[in-house]
């Protein structure tokens, strides 16, 4: 039998898949519930640094994909790369 318990003793921490940690939005079981505050506001941040306009009906998974989509046309959340010297 395996226990799931994490160090700390909480044994509602289930160690995930790091590969799940980036789970396809249309897959989340809660995709369809209207997006988080969290998620309104720093969309509608980008929506105003990209100039599109903001939808403020989207749910938790097109928000997530409105969410990345902006953030490449803006560069913000995108990892670069560090500088080379010479």
């Amino acid at each position: 039998m395996t226990d799931n318990t994490e160090l700390d003793g909480n044994p509602k921490k289930i160690h995930e898949p790091v590969g799940n940690l980036q789970k396809d939005p249309d897959d989340w079981v809660t995709g369809e519930e209207a997006m988080t505050a969290a998620q309104a506001s720093y969309l509608k941040t980008l929506c105003e640094e990209a100039h599109e306009p903001f939808d403020a009906d989207l749910t938790k998974a097109e928000a997530s994909k409105r969410i990345e989509a902006l953030q490449q046309k803006t560069g913000r959340g995108v990892k670069t790369q560090p500088a080379r010297e010479h």
